[in-house]
């Protein structure tokens, strides 16, 4: 059994966040929360997919999860240097790792010999042609591929 820093009370397990004789905010403490599950992300791909016309690619696992980056220019580099068009700010992905490239309203995703390689659909690929609804994986960034009002 734990007592309360502020008045020594004694504390009953599991451990709450405020004392309940005091209530003081007590260190250490959680919150529950539930996790994110598939329908949670199929909800936000779908909010999304509503908000923007034209071809981008939305976070849904891995860091920065809900980023939508949009491929608004020919070609994008893809990468962990900060000078990359897509910054992606993790070990898992080379400083310089694909490139998207859009002609029309198709686009491409090109592996620039990175380490831990480019999915596309689970599939590794030094160069592939996205289409609504892929998956592209750069190492721990999975996103999915939307192009509405394109191909």
């Amino acid at each position: 059994m734990t007592t309360c820093p502020a008045c020594g009370d004694h504390l009953e397990e599991p451990r709450p966040s405020e004392c309940p004789s005091c209530g003081a905010r007590l260190e250490g403490a959680t919150e529950a929360f539930a996790p994110i599950g598939a329908e949670d992300e199929q909800a936000v791909e779908a909010r999304a997919a509503e908000t923007f016309a034209g071809p981008v690619l939305m976070v849904r696992k891995g860091p920065e999860v809900g980023e939508r980056l949009f491929i608004d220019r020919p070609r994008l580099t893809v990468g962990r240097d900060p000078e990359c068009d897509i910054f992606l700010n993790d070990i898992t992905v080379s400083r310089s790792h694909a490139v998207l490239e859009m002609v029309g309203s198709e686009v491409s995703i090109r592996d620039v010999g990175s380490l831990n390689g480019t999915y596309v659909n689970g599939v590794r690929v030094d160069k592939a042609s996205l289409a609504d609804g892929d998956i592209v994986q750069v190492g721990k960034f999975q996103m999915v591929f939307m192009n509405r009002g394109g191909s």
